[in-house]
């Protein structure tokens, strides 16, 4: 059986363990072309929002719409599912 201290000790070094993963979970460790594409769809969401319009500029928004339209459930990107609603 471990000892209070042990025990204290463990739990300290899952902690720390756990904090460790985290800050690796960073866009700084994705391979280039992930980091490229996300990049890409950052500067298109931007595009969107800069130049307005009356067309859904998020997938939230356009998830709205398509459960409002179909009572299919939608697990698609927001590119895919402009497409299907027509709302380039």
């Amino acid at each position: 059986m471990a000892t209070r201290k042990q025990t204290q000790a463990a739990k300290r070094n899952v902690k720390k363990a756990q904090k460790a993963a985290a800050a690796h979970k960073t866009i700084a460790h994705l391979p280039a072309d992930t980091k490229s594409a996300l990049g890409k769809q950052g500067a298109a969401v931007a595009q969107r929002k800069r130049t307005g319009g009356a067309s859904p500029k998020t997938r939230a928004e356009l998830y709205e719409i398509a459960r409002k339209r179909a009572p299919w459930q939608v697990e698609m990107g927001r590119d895919e599912l402009a497409r299907k609603l027509g709302e380039n």
